[in-house]
Order: structure tokens, then C-alpha cells, then sequence
């Protein structure tokens, strides 16, 4: 198999399990048309989504600290799958929220041995880390369009369609399993220097990917029915807001890996939120048409440090990649998704033009904790796999 070829494999596989988190959102409109759930209750399932894979991501990071367990990237991709494929053949609640959460479960248990497996295969480079990223980007904005394929068959009970991409995903990790383990075994990791962790900076950088989280989940599960409301469109309007969100995310993931390669990225994840927080009061505020245009900035603008946060974690705990990937990629993501029924009360209560205005703070809050984080630097650090950790602002990481 060719050197890029796993990252290649695992960028597509982690678009098959992404599109899973994607979905949540893009069902909502359609659990409000067919069960006349209020938003408040609809938002409910986006919060399923997330509060099962926030309790159950660290400690699927700290269990492939422990052990490596390659063997979870299928059986978690086939588990976000059926979660969703399930999700809308019950008309009842309780079992849809069962369901969704199912399908939360399986995506936590996929992104912390995912991201050690990426780190491993791509060697340390942050561009690799930005492809692999951009495959979840990717999966995000085909969500919206798969969804509102499958329900224009038939609605809700054409869910099953969904599961689709899992078997696919499923497949494509099975020989990035294999070539790893042989890697492994010609090559034992290397542990990092002991009191290299800097735990401090992790915590900071965490709450900056709380608010980033809000900020994005937030607007991924209102903003279809907020376009329609301003545009008085049609399903069709919202599935293009959708897709427009979650498509601007794969040029900020992309563009965040080629911009760490010429400057670190903790400046490059400054600016990237201070002009976001211009983007996200686009969204709310300014009339017509140009919302397109906003909601293409603010996802470009939230994603560019989406990979680097992965990697800035990963480098500020060497010595619990695993940890820090489910928290960075997977965690605070998800938590993202707690704040989802109170912006639905909100705009219950109120309007959706209310209850989005607070996340216009959200970039401005991560911004104010990255000022305060420094470049790690890790000179004599190894990854796992006997590669060499990158020094501050170096870009990719180089073969030890």
C-alpha cells in the first residue's frame, strides 16, 4: 500500500461516520413535519446525539491509551450507522431517541483510536491531519443531501437507506487495520519524555472548542428553518443552507492544514475565530440572499482550526493521544450539542433570530482563550510509531 494511501482510506472513512453526526441536524426539519414536534423537542434529539458521545468519548480515549484498538474503526462506523438507519421507524420519542443516541455512541468510539490511527499513519504532519479532518468535513455537507434523498422517497421510514455509507466506511478501514498492524510491529512506539504533558493549555484549549462547538451545532440544527423563515422557501431552501454550512467546512478544513505548513497554528486559529465572529452576525443579521455567503465564511472560518485543534491537543498530551483526541475531535464537539434545547426554548419563546444572536459571541470566546495559548514545541518528543514531533510552527512533523 502506497504511504498516503491509509490516510486516503481513513479521510473517506471518517466522511462514512461524520455523516452520521450531519444527520441529526438535517432530520430535524422532517421529525417537526411528520410528528409536529415543537423545537425545543426536536432539538431533544440532536441533544441524544451528543450527551451519550460526551460521556463515552474520554473514556474511549483513555482506553485506547491504554490498548490499540484498530478493530473499533468498523465496528463504530457500522454502529453510527444503524443508530441513524433505525432512528425513524418508531413514531415513538423515547425509542427515536434511543436510537439517535446508539448512533451518538458509535461515532464517540470512533474518533479517538481514528485520530491516534491518523496521527500513526500520516507521521505527524499537520497537513495530514487537515485531509483526514476534511473527510469529517465532507461527510457533514453530503449529510444534508443524503437525508433529504432518502426522505423524498418515502419519509422517515425510508431511514434504513441511511446506513449505506457505514458499510462502506466499515470496508475501507479493514486494510488500513492490517498495513498498521504490520507497521506497529516492525516498530514499536516509542513513549514520550515523562512531565512532557502540559495540561494547562489542554484545558484552555478545550473550553475554545466548547464554545467553537455551540457556535457550529447551534447554527447546524436551526439554521435550515431560519433560511426558510427569512427566504419563505421551501424544504429545498433550508437543504441548501444545510449544504452550504457544512460544505464551507471542508475549504476551512483543507485550508487549515496548508496554513499551519507556513504559520503555527495558534495564530492561524486566532485569526481564523476573530473573523468568524464578522460571519456568524452575518448570519443572524444581514437580510436577503447574502446569508449564503455568511454561512459559507462562518463554516470556513470554524473549521480552519478544526484539525489544528486536534494536533494542538495531541502535542500539548503526548503521553494520551488517545485522550486528547476524544476530547478535541470528539468531546467538546459534542457538548456543542448540550446548548441545542436552550436555543430551541429560546426561539419558542421568542424568534430564531434571538435565540441565534448569543452564538455570535461563541468565536469571539474561543478567540479570548487561544490568546492566551502557547506553540507547543516537543524537540525531543517522539509519536507513536517513532516519528518525531514537529517544533513550533514547523508544519509537518518528519519521519524519525
Amino acid at each position: 500500500m502506497r504511504r498516503n494511501t491509509p490516510i486516503a482510506l481513513l479521510s473517506v472513512g471518517h466522511a462514512c461516520v461524520d455523516i452520521y453526526q450531519g444527520s441529526v441536524a438535517a432530520l430535524v426539519p422532517f421529525f417537526i413535519a411528520e410528528r409536529s414536534y415543537s423545537l425545543a423537542v426536536a432539538s431533544g434529539i440532536v441533544l441524544a446525539a451528543s450527551l451519550l458521545s460526551s460521556v463515552a468519548q474520554p473514556l474511549f480515549g483513555v482506553l485506547t491509551d491504554r490498548w490499540a484498538m484498530p478493530w473499533l474503526l468498523p465496528v463504530s462506523t457500522l454502529l453510527g450507522g444503524a443508530g441513524i438507519a433505525l432512528s425513524g421507524l418508531s413514531g415513538s420519542y423515547a425509542l427515536t431517541l434511543v436510537f439517535v443516541a446508539l448512533s451518538g455512541i458509535g461515532v464517540a468510539a470512533y474518533h479517538p483510536e481514528s485520530a491516534r490511527v491518523a496521527r500513526i499513519a500520516g507521521r505527524g504532519s499537520h497537513r495530514a491531519m487537515g485531509w483526514f479532518s476534511t473527510g469529517g468535513t465532507v461527510g457533514f455537507a453530503l449529510a444534508p443531501l443524503m437525508v433529504a434523498a432518502a426522505m423524498s422517497v418515502g419519509g422517515l421510514r425510508w431511514t434504513p437507506l441511511l446506513v449505506l455509507p457505514a458499510l462502506v466506511g466499515a470496508a475501507l478501514c479493514l486494510p488500513v487495520v492490517r498495513v498498521l498492524q504490520q507497521r506497529q510491529a516492525a516498530a514499536p512506539p516509542t513513549p514520550p519524555p515523562a512531565g512532557s504533558d502540559d495540561v494547562a493549555s489542554f484545558v484552555r484549549l478545550s473550553l475554545a472548542v466548547v464554545f467553537r462547538s455551540i457556535a457550529f451545532i447551534g447554527l447546524s440544527t436551526f439554521i435550515s428553518l431560519y433560511v426558510r423563515q427569512r427566504l419563505g422557501g421551501g424544504t429545498a431552501v433550508g437543504t441548501a443552507a444545510l449544504f452550504v454550512l457544512y460544505l464551507g467546512s471542508t475549504v476551512g478544513a483543507v485550508l487549515g492544514g496548508s496554513l499551519a505548513a507556513r504559520w503555527d497554528r495558534v495564530a492561524v486559529a486566532r485569526w481564523s475565530y476573530l473573523a468568524t465572529v464578522a460571519a456568524v452576525a452575518g448570519v443572524v443579521w444581514v437580510p436577503g440572499p447574502a446569508v449564503f455567503l455568511f454561512l459559507a465564511l462562518t463554516s470556513a472560518g470554524l473549521y480552519v482550526p478544526f484539525s489544528l485543534q486536534v494536533t494542538l491537543g495531541q502535542d500539548y498530551l503526548p503521553s494520551r493521544v488517545g485522550t486528547a483526541s476524544g476530547i478535541t475531535l470528539g468531546l467538546t464537539v459534542s457538548i456543542g450539542g448540550l446548548a441545542s434545547p436552550a436555543v430551541g426554548a429560546l426561539a419558542d419563546a421568542t424568534s430564531l433570530r434571538t435565540a441565534l444572536a448569543p452564538l455570535v459571541a461563541m468565536p469571539l470566546l474561543s478567540w479570548l482563550f487561544f490568546r492566551t495559548l502557547p506553540e507547543p514545541g516537543l524537540p525531543g518528543a517522539e509519536l507513536p510509531g517513532g516519528v518525531v514531533a514537529a517544533r513550533s510552527g514547523s508544519g509537518a512533523a518528519k519521519p524519525g
